[in-house]
């Protein structure tokens, strides 16, 4: 489903490949993004031809630079869109009420690593972006939930790269 994304996004985007560093700035991009996030963006450099190491460095960064906005801000957001009239509102609150209660249990069990394991184990619906709403709404310490932000996005940026240069087909 990523790839699906990726190749969407890759066509909306193409005329940036043409500017210095567009190719850069794609994958930039959508790992800035709040679903297609790292993984996306690291398919999307490589499909650009950028090597993987660049890649993952461009990725990391993109990926991590909202994590201290959302650690901040999205608490107050959710809050005031609970109490909204506007019924899309409505829709991702209880979005975001099903996904934390979904990982509550698990987080709060295993407390910082369990945030690491869910930012950096690369599955659908898992990521920075829901990492760090969980530890948000969750009211995890900031710091804490920062940290284990990056370490997450560390593990799943290696996975993600490894995969991407087929090293796992040597292994199995």
């Amino acid at each position: 489903m990523t790839e699906k994304f990726v190749s969407i996004a890759l066509g909306l985007l193409s005329g940036i490949k043409s500017i210095p560093f567009g190719r850069e700035l794609i994958a930039f991009m959508l790992s800035m993004s709040p679903i297609l996030e790292l993984r996306g963006g690291i398919i999307a450099g490589r499909a650009l031809g950028l090597t993987p190491l660049y890649t993952l460095i461009i990725c990391l960064i993109g990926n991590l630079i909202p994590v201290p906005f959302i650690l901040i801000l999205i608490k107050a957001i959710i809050n005031k869109m609970r109490n909204s009239k506007i019924k899309l509102f409505k829709g991702i609150v209880s979005w975001t009420d099903k996904k934390v209660q979904k990982n509550k249990a698990t987080i709060e069990r295993y407390g910082f690593w369990g945030l690491v394991l869910f930012v950096g184990v690369p599955l659908p619906g898992t990521g920075a972006w829901t990492g760090c709403l969980v530890a948000a709404m969750l009211d995890i310490d900031k710091k804490k939930a920062f940290l284990a932000t990056i370490v997450g996005v560390l593990m799943a940026g290696t996975i993600i790269s490894l995969l991407s240069i087929g090293i796992f087909d040597f292994i199995l």
